[in-house]
């Protein structure tokens, strides 16, 4: 019976496998540190196969560079001893939620999470810590220290005398900011999905130094927006009020996006409103001029006050006998040079209209249908080149713009009346992110939204608030550093961010009455934690056939089956959001994962009853502790009764 890895994934081992795939020759073999025999490349046979494209030595190349990013880079791909375990108390509906709250280094969750959800996000939303110039909390062991720093860069002498009279390590820290966040992007990255965006949030600090960043990992030709959020004016500022954060968007692959047509659209806000009132004006009229007049006069009083954005009030004609709002400014003009030429008759005169010095837009049975339908609106005499009309209510969705104005105070004083007190310095506006979900992910109700900077929880609440309003069942995935705060009631950032989510979700079925029964409030609460498995080796040497009934476990103690489950489900690449039920059969905790894709049982003294019951069920995958069974009999017979009666399960062990 083969054992299951237990660790997160090798991705050096699996780019090695990737480079074989492309240049087979290149794959030679070497001796490890252990003196094991392991798959290498050898860079000289790279080298010839990748010829003029190999850039070397002080040759100048385009790169973001910074001390510490050739480690950052191997942290990025080591692969680690850990797990995540279950805390059933700190979770809500368990058993049936889709939603995952991770408590721990997001470097470690991301690896973990990586064949479980290789693939899966279709949108990522990070706001990570800006720099202040200070330490992290995310004590990675890459970062270059100030005495180092002080020293590469002139300021010291080796032996720590000063150099300069007054030292700076701003610079050292920005290489502490850039190696904390470089091995999570490149760990994220493969976990979107190929339509997949991710949405970074950014300050002034390092908005130069994230988008070449951004630009590396995911690739210039996939930057898609840099979105200016400004959230409100500091009047006490000596030059400008740098208010604004950005927010930076990429693909994980735009041309693929652009192949499949996807076109990112909002609600035109006051449009419902808009159009009511438009219709009542029509009804009470005494002449067409009258209601357009009147129209007018509405849109720029209400526009004035925010109630209606520009984008509806650019529809400030009634079209005379429909009473429909419309817009008369289209351009129908050919772009650049060389379009269609054609006559068209003004209504009116009968006349041939101005034609446009570059051609109409549209071919001339295209013309003729537009024309008939309406929109196409006529000077009054044919020296005035004709427009395009458009109607309010044939377009009630626009394209967003890149920079928009929100006060984040909003955010603050939102929270402050969920949770009955300031337990969170400038919280994100979940308002503003659910905007931006909305947008990117379009109709995808059952989209997967990764947060691994999960803060307070703005991303799960927006989530929330997203499937609240349409019946959506999107998940969210929230990871957060088990971060000290100094509060009487909370421990930790994660004791905050599930706090909020609970109170949050609450609030949701509370207003949804009897329409929010279906909606998903819950998340399940994982830890990090060292791996289950404890270190049982013993050289030949070690053990003499007296102690063999005396070995210790393979388990850790104080580790239940629950966390055992977790881990196989990590290492199968099996989702942490499957349904699991539990049976007891023949006196033994049976586990059964998403009807049928995992059947796990980690007790000891297992019989062939039960190992029968479990095969009869014929779920795509089985496992078991190793010393779960009474003897090699036993277990020699399991694996037979699952090749009889569930040929195809793949059974393995712990």
């Amino acid at each position: 019976m083969d054992k299951l890895r237990m660790t997160s994934p090798d991705l050096t081992d699996a780019n090695i496998g990737k480079l074989a795939e492309l240049f087979p020759s290149v794959i030679t073999e070497a001796i490890d540190a252990d003196g094991n025999v392991t798959r290498a490349v050898d860079l000289d046979l790279l080298r010839q196969e990748l010829s003029d494209c190999v850039v070397e030595g002080p040759q100048e190349r385009y790169r973001l560079d910074w001390p510490g990013k050739r480690a950052a880079a191997f942290a990025a791909n080591a692969p680690i001893a850990k797990t995540l375990r279950p805390v059933r108390e700190e979770s809500v509906d368990f058993d049936t939620t889709k939603n995952l709250f991770i408590e721990g280094d997001n470097l470690e969750a991301l690896k973990l999470l990586q064949e479980s959800y290789l693939g899966k996000v279709k949108l990522m939303y990070i706001d990570p810590p800006y720099n202040t110039g200070h330490d992290f909390v995310y004590d990675d062991d890459f970062g270059e220290s100030s005495a180092d720093y002080l020293v590469r860069s002139g300021q010291n002498s080796e032996t720590g005398e000063r150099l300069v009279s007054l030292p700076e390590t701003s610079g050292r820290f920005h290489s502490d900011w850039l190696s904390m966040i470089f091995p999570r992007l490149k760990q994220a990255r493969s976990l979107l999905s190929d339509d997949g965006v991710v949405i970074a949030a950014i300050g002034d600090g390092e908005h130069a130094n994230f988008r070449m960043l951004l630009d590396e990992v995911f690739g210039a030709e996939n930057f898609i927006s840099d979105v200016v959020w400004q959230g409100g004016r500091k009047n006490d500022s000596r030059y400008v009020s740098n208010g604004a954060d950005y927010m930076l968007i990429y693909a994980k692959n735009e041309a693929y996006l652009s192949e499949c047509g996807v076109r990112w659209r909002e609600p035109k806000v006051g449009v419902d409103i808009a159009l009511a009132k438009a219709a009542s004006l029509w009804s009470a009229r005494t002449s067409d001029e009258d209601a357009s007049a009147r129209w007018k006069a509405w849109l720029k009083s209400k526009k004035a006050s925010g109630a209606i954005t520009d984008s509806v009030a650019r529809y400030d004609q009634i079209q005379p006998g429909t009473g429909r709002p419309m817009n008369t400014y289209g351009n129908i003009t050919w772009p650049g040079r060389g379009g269609p030429r054609y006559e068209v008759l003004h209504p009116m005169t009968h006349r041939p209209v101005t034609m446009p010095k570059t051609g109409w837009r549209f071919k001339q049975d295209e013309m003729d249908r537009r024309i008939a339908a309406g929109q196409v609106w006529f000077g009054s005499d044919e020296t005035a080149i004709p427009r395009g009309i458009s109607f309010l209510d044939e377009t009630n969705e626009q394209v967003a713009i890149s920079v928009f104005e929100q006060d984040r105070k909003a955010a603050s004083t939102d929270m402050r009346k969920l949770m009955d007190e300031i337990v969170f310095e400038n919280p994100k506006d979940r308002r503003v992110l659910a905007r931006w979900f909305r947008l990117v992910i379009g109709g995808d109700k059952n989209a997967v939204i990764l947060d691994f900077f999960a803060g307070s929880g703005s991303t799960g609440h927006a989530v929330m608030d997203l499937n609240a309003a349409d019946g959506g069942s999107r998940q969210y995935i929230l990871v957060q550093l088990d971060e000290a705060v100094d509060h009487a009631h909370y421990s930790t950032i994660a004791d905050i961010s599930r706090e909020r989510l609970r109170r949050a979700g609450a609030l949701a079925k509370d207003e949804a009455g009897l329409l929010g029964a279906d909606i998903d409030v819950g998340f399940r609460s994982l830890r990090i934690d060292t791996t289950n498995m404890a270190d049982v080796s013993r050289t030949a040497d070690e053990v003499d056939q007296l102690m063999f009934d005396q070995l210790e476990s393979s388990i850790k103690p104080g580790r239940n089956s629950e966390d055992l489950l977790f881990q196989v489900l990590l290492d199968w690449g099996l989702e942490l959001s499957m349904s699991i039920s539990k049976e007891v059969l023949d006196g033994r905790e049976v586990f059964f994962v998403e009807e049928g894709a995992l059947s796990a049982c980690f007790d000891r003294e297992v019989s062939l009853d039960v190992v029968r019951e479990m095969a009869k069920r014929q779920p795509l995958r089985a496992v078991f502790r190793d010393d779960g069974f009474a003897d090699d009999a036993v277990r020699i017979n399991a694996e037979q009764i699952f090749r009889e009666l569930s040929p195809n399960t793949e059974v393995k062990a712990i």
